[in-house]
C-alpha cells in the first residue's frame, strides 16, 4: 500500500466527484514529517520545578485560597451594594426559619440551627468562589445528620418513652441530656465529613462531581424530601411518636403516626394547616408576580413572627399542649472540641453527607454561573466547604450545604456577590445576640409546615419520570433506582447504592455500543451508516465496521463478534469449512484410486494379452462414467467445490478488504491489542486484508506501545481518513489483479 500514494477517485460511473488526491497512511506520513524531540526532564528537576516559589506563583495560590481578595477590590459599589443589601436582608429573613425548622430535622435544639446559619455562612463569604449560592442549613443534610443522631443516641438510650403524657421533672433531664448526647454525635459527623470535603478539596478531587449524574441527584433529592415529609408529619399533627432511622424508616414513621392518629392535637393541626396555606399562597403569588415584585414576600418570617405571638398570647403550650420551640439562649457558646471518639461511629455517614452535601453545592453553583457568565472551581468549593464544616464543628454547627431555595431568592432579589451572603449572616447574628428568645414560643407545628412548603420544589422532581421515559430510559433507570433505594434503604445507603448502579450504567453502554457498516455519500467523502439513508452506497468488496466505543478488555469479544456478525464474513468457519473439504476430497481421490486398481490387477490377471484393451477401458471409464453418474471424478474437478465450503465462501469470495474506522475510539488497551492482531491474522489467512482508518495520535501512541507493529503488521495498514483506506484497498485490488490466484485444488495437492 505504500505505493498508493496517488489515487483517481471516480466512484461508479454515475459519480460526478472525481478528483486526483494522496492517499495518506501512517508510514507515508511519518517519511514526510519530522517528529518533534520532546524534553523530558527528570523527577528531581520536575519536583524542584514544582516547588518553586515566585511572587506570581504566591499571589495566584493566594486568590486561589481566598477568592475573595480577587473580586473584592474591584467591586463596584455604585452598581451591585443595593442589590447585595436587598438580597442579603431577603435571604437573611429566610435564613431565621428554616435554620429553626432544620434543626427539627437534624434532631439538634433550633439554636443550633440559627448557629449553622451564621458561622458556615460567614467562612463562605471568603473562600467560596460561587457569587449566589445561599450557604447554610438545607433539609436533605439535616436530615442525614438527624438520622446519624438517633442512630447513636436512641430515645431508648435515655429511657424516653414515646408518649402524649405531659413532662416531669425527670423526663425534663432525660430529654437534655438526650439533646446534648445528640449534638455532640452531630458535631462530630460535621467535622469528619468537613475533614473529608478540605481533603478532596486540597487533593483536587473536584472532578468527582461529574459522577453525580442529574438524574441521580434529583431522584436522591425527591426521595429525600419523602424522608422530610414522613419525618414532619408528627410536629405537624402534634403525635409524639419514636423517631427511626436506617432501611424502612419512612414506613416505620408513617405507620408511627397513623397508629396514633386518633391522638393528634386539634390545636397544633389547626395553626400548621393555616400556616401551610398562607406558604404556599404567597409562593405562588412571588412566582406569578416575581417580575412585578421589588422582592419576595418574606411570608416564613411574617408567618413565625405572627404565630410565635399568637402563641404567647394565648399561651398555647400550656392551654392546648401544643409543642414549642423552648428554650433559645442567648449568645454564643464557647468554642468545643468535638467528641473524637464517636468518628468511628459516623465514618460511612460522614462519606455520604460530604458528598451529598458538595454535589448540590456544585450543581447549583454551576447554574448560576452558567447563567452570569463566569466560573467555578470545584476544587476550591470543597475547600470552602470542608472549612465551613470543620471550623464551624468546633462553634457546635451541622453540616452546612446549599440551599437552592434561598439561593434562587439571593439571585432573583438582585444580589451579585457573596457580600449578601455576608449581610444574611449578620442579621443572623443580631437574632442570637440579641432577640433569640422572643422565638421561644413559636409552634413546632409552624416549623413542620415551613419545611414541608418548601419541598414542593423538590417534589415536582416527580415529573422527570415522564421526561425521562421519553428521551432516555438509561437515566430514567438511574432515577428509579435513586429514588426506589433512597426511600427504602435510607439516604446513606440508597446514595450508595445509586452511585454503584450509575457506574454499571456505564459499563453497561460501553458493551453495548452501536455497531455499524458504513457506506459513502454520493459525490461526497463522507461515511454514514448505510441503515440511514437510502443513498448511501458501499464499495464492492470493501466492508467499512464502525464501532462507538473504544476497545479494551471489556468489549474486546464483543467486538471481534460483531464484526463477524456485521461483515458476513466468519474466518473461522471458512477456514474449518475448508479443511473439512480438503480431507474429504484428498479420501475420495484415494477411494477412487484404489478401486481403479483393484479393476486393472483383475483384468491383467485374466489375460496378459488383454493389456491393451485394458489400457483402452481403463482409459475410458474417466470419460464415459460422467455420463451414467458412477464415478466421483466429477467432485474432484478443481471448480465445482461441495456445497457446504461454497456456502461459507460465498460470502467471503465477494469481500477483499474490511476497514475499520477508529474515529470514536479514545484508547485501546493490551487486550484490545490482541484481539486486533487476532482479527488481522484470520482475514489474512482467507485472502481478505484489514485496514485502520482514523486513529487519533493517542490511539497511535497506544499501539506503539502496546508493541502493535511488528514484521507481520505494517504501518501502511493505518490511514488518515476511511476515504484513503478505501482508495488503497481499490488500488491494491486493482495492482493484484493481474497475478494469478492458486485454485483450491492446487492447494489440498500441495
Amino acid at each position: 500500500m505504500e505505493h498508493a500514494a496517488e489515487h483517481r477517485d471516480c466512484g461508479d460511473e454515475t459519480d460526478t466527484y472525481c478528483v486526483r488526491r494522496p492517499v495518506y497512511n501512517l508510514e507515508l506520513l511519518q517519511e514526510q514529517l519530522h517528529v518533534k524531540e520532546k524534553k523530558v526532564l527528570p523527577i528531581s528537576e520536575r519536583i524542584k520545578h514544582s516547588c518553586r516559589c515566585s511572587s506570581k506563583k504566591a499571589k495566584s495560590h493566594l486568590f486561589s485560597f481566598l477568592p475573595i481578595l480577587k473580586w473584592l477590590p474591584r467591586y463596584p459599589v455604585r452598581e451591585y451594594i443595593l442589590g447585595d443589601i436587598v438580597s442579603g436582608l431577603s435571604t437573611g429573613v429566610m435564613q431565621l426559619p428554616q435554620g429553626l425548622a432544620y434543626a427539627l430535622l437534624a434532631a439538634v435544639p433550633p439554636v443550633f440551627g440559627l448557629y449553622s446559619s451564621f458561622y458556615p455562612v460567614f467562612l463562605y463569604t471568603f473562600f467560596g468562589t460561587s457569587r449566589h449560592i445561599s450557604i447554610g442549613t438545607f433539609a436533605v443534610v439535616s436530615l442525614m445528620i438527624g438520622g446519624v443522631a438517633v442512630r447513636v443516641a436512641p430515645d431508648e438510650m435515655f429511657d424516653i418513652a414515646a408518649t402524649n403524657s405531659t413532662n416531669s421533672t425527670d423526663l425534663f433531664e432525660k430529654y437534655e441530656a438526650r439533646d446534648a448526647m445528640r449534638v455532640k454525635v452531630a458535631v462530630a459527623v460535621t467535622l469528619l465529613s468537613g475533614l473529608i470535603q478540605l481533603g478532596l478539596g486540597i487533593l483536587r478531587f473536584g472532578f468527582v462531581s461529574i459522577y453525580l449524574t442529574e438524574p441521580l441527584v434529583r431522584g436522591f433529592t425527591t426521595a429525600a424530601a419523602v424522608h422530610v415529609f414522613a419525618s414532619q408529619l408528627k410536629y405537624l399533627l402534634g403525635i409524639k411518636t419514636k423517631r427511626y432511622s436506617g432501611p424502612l424508616s419512612v414506613v416505620y414513621s408513617i405507620i408511627a403516626v397513623l397508629s396514633n392518629i386518633t391522638k393528634t392535637n386539634v390545636a397544633a393541626l389547626i395553626v400548621g394547616l393555616i400556616c401551610m396555606v398562607l406558604l404556599l399562597g404567597t409562593k405562588e403569588i412571588n412566582q406569578r408576580f416575581k417580575h412585578k415584585l421589588p422582592v419576595p414576600i418574606p411570608m416564613e418570617i411574617i408567618v413565625v413572627i405572627i404565630s410565635t405571638g399568637v402563641s404567647a398570647a394565648m399561651t398555647l403550650s400550656d392551654s392546648y399542649g401544643v409543642e414549642v420551640v423552648g428554650s433559645i439562649p442567648t449568645g454564643f457558646r464557647p468554642p468545643a472540641v468535638p467528641d473524637l471518639s464517636l468518628l468511628s461511629a459516623v465514618f460511612v455517614d460522614a462519606i455520604a453527607i460530604a458528598i451529598v452535601g458538595f454535589s448540590m453545592t456544585i450543581s447549583m453553583a454551576k447554574i448560576f454561573a452558567l447563567k452570569h457568565g463566569y466560573t467555578v472551581n470545584g476544587s476550591q468549593e470543597l475547600i470552602a466547604l470542608g472549612l465551613c464544616n470543620s471550623v464551624g464543628s468546633f462553634f457546635q454547627t451541622f453540616a452546612i450545604t446549599c440551599s437552592m431555595s434561598r439561593s434562587l431568592v439571593q439571585e432573583s432579589t438582585g444580589g451579585k456577590t457573596q457580600i449578601a451572603g455576608l449581610l444574611s449572616s449578620i442579621l443572623v447574628l443580631l437574632v442570637i445576640l440579641v432577640i433569640g428568645y422572643l422565638f421561644e414560643p413559636l409552634p413546632q407545628t409552624v416549623l413542620a409546615a415551613i419545611v414541608m412548603v418548601n419541598l414542593k420544589g423538590m417534589f415536582k422532581q416527580l415529573c422527570d419520570v415522564s421526561h425521562l421515559w421519553r428521551t432516555s430510559r438509561i437515566e430514567l433507570s438511574i432515577w428509579l433506582v435513586a429514588f426506589v433505594a433512597s426511600v427504602f434503604l435510607g439516604l446513606d445507603y440508597g446514595l450508595l447504592v445509586a452511585v454503584a448502579f450509575a457506574i454499571i450504567t456505564v459499563v453497561y453502554r460501553t458493551q453495548s455500543p452501536q455497531y455499524s457498516i458504513l457506506g459513502r455519500i454520493p459525490n461526497t467523502d463522507i461515511y454514514c451508516d448505510i441503515k440511514d439513508y437510502e443513498e448511501i452506497k458501499e464499495y464492492p468488496g470493501i466492508k467499512i465496521f464502525q464501532a462507538n466505543t473504544s476497545l479494551y478488555f471489556a468489549n474486546s469479544e464483543l467486538y471481534s463478534s460483531a464484526l463477524r456478525k456485521k461483515t458476513g464474513v466468519d474466518p473461522c468457519v471458512i477456514l474449518t469449512a475448508k479443511k473439512k473439504e480438503m480431507k474429504r476430497r484428498a479420501k475420495q481421490r484415494k477411494n477412487a484410486d484404489e478401486k481403479n486398481e483393484k479393476r486393472a490387477i483383475l483384468k491383467l490377471s485374466n489375460d496378459v494379452e488383454m493389456g491393451a484393451k485394458h489400457e483402452l477401458i481403463h482409459d475410458d471409464l474417466f470419460t464415459k462414467l460422467p455420463e451414467n453418474g458412477q464415478s466421483t471424478s466429477e467432485s474432484l474437478a478443481p471448480d465445482t467445490p461441495s456445497e457446504e465450503l461454497e456456502h461459507f465462501m460465498k460470502p467471503g469470495t465477494s469481500i477483499h478488504s474490511i476497514i475499520l474506522d477508529f474515529t470514536p475510539v479514545n484508547f485501546i488497551d493490551s487486550v484490545g491489542v490482541k484481539t486486533l492482531k487476532s482479527v488481522i491474522k484470520e482475514y489474512r489467512e482467507v485472502d481478505i486484508a484489514v485496514c485502520i482508518a482514523g486513529c487519533s495520535g493517542l490511539v497511535v501512541e497506544d499501539l506503539h506501545r502496546l508493541s502493535f507493529f511488528d514484521s507481520s503488521i505494517k504501518k501502511d495498514l493505518v490511514f488518515h481518513s476511511v476515504h484513503d483506506a478505501v482508495l488503497a484497498c481499490q488500488f491494491r485490488v486493482a495492482t493484484a489483479a493481474l497475478e494469478p490466484v492458486p485454485s483450491l485444488d492446487t492447494e489440498s495437492r500441495a
